[in-house]
């Protein structure tokens, strides 16, 4: 799920699947995909592993996958497992706090998303009347696209997800010198790995397994390096309810939508 470009998955993969062949992990697809219907990709009862966003994981998967675990990233934002999205605006803006964008022209990466969307709207509730705060809600369709609409001036402000913020400021630091950082929202556990309810116990270990040893394999590092794994860790399904709870306030609240 993360990578400025496709390919940066690529080395990485790699030795993932070596390690996986080594631990004995069977039916192994050679060649990572990237599809174009995630959700009809994550609930395929074939699925050996795939990684996720915690909003649709709540929401449309629970008793449909089992858990891999999560990796830690490299962002000063990022907390071991946790990771939080940064509430991002034009640097020549006047306004400096969530409240001085209120009618103004939010854009979110996809309504299904914990970091562009969920996490956002659960920390505008507490500013909504009748339900709103922002103007418009625009789609942008990736987090990077939402930093390009503020930049173009067609949206105001975003959440951006600190991973994604940090791989892109790591590539092109232009596109974020512009930007300012305003607000930061509550943290959650990090997107989950996952597959399916059909990988037996003992070949969900070996997966376990073999992700630990390619995040400290030495001849991983440039790999790791380049995506900012930091480590790898199991956390349980309830680690993930606080992804629920924002989305419960929000609702309790009134506030349905950006």
């Amino acid at each position: 799920m993360y990578g400025v470009q496709p390919q940066d998955v690529l080395p990485f993969g790699r030795l993932l699947l070596q390690q996986l062949h080594r631990h004995g992990v069977t039916a192994v697809n050679q060649q990572l995909v990237c599809p174009s219907d995630l959700l009809q990709h994550w609930r395929d009862p074939n699925l050996l592993l795939s990684q996720t966003c915690g909003f649709p994981l709540v929401n449309l998967l629970q008793q449909q996958v089992q858990l891999v675990g999560v990796f830690s990233y490299q962002s000063p934002y990022c907390s071991a497992e946790y990771y939080r999205s940064l509430v991002v605006v034009r640097a020549n803006d006047d306004g400096q706090t969530l409240a001085d964008f209120r009618h103004r022209r939010v854009a979110y990466n996809s309504i299904d998303s914990q970091s562009g969307y969920n996490a956002l709207r659960a920390l505008i509730t507490p500013l909504a009347v009748n339900g709103r705060f922002f103007s418009h809600g625009l789609a942008s369709g990736s987090h990077y696209q939402s930093i390009d609409m503020i930049r173009r001036q067609q949206a105001d402000i975003a959440a951006i997800d600190c991973v994604s913020f940090a791989l892109l400021q790591r590539a092109d630091p232009s596109m974020v010198a512009g930007l300012k950082i305003i607000a930061q929202t509550e943290a959650a556990p990090g997107l989950p790995l996952i597959t399916s309810l059909s990988t037996s116990k003992e070949q969900l270990a070996r997966i376990r397994q073999a992700i630990t040893d390619t995040v400290n394999a030495p001849e991983a590092a440039t790999a790791k390096d380049k995506l900012l794994i930091r480590a790898f860790n199991v956390l349980p399904w309830s680690a993930y309810n606080v992804i629920k709870q924002m989305q419960a306030t929000a609702f309790a609240a009134g506030v349905i939508t950006l």
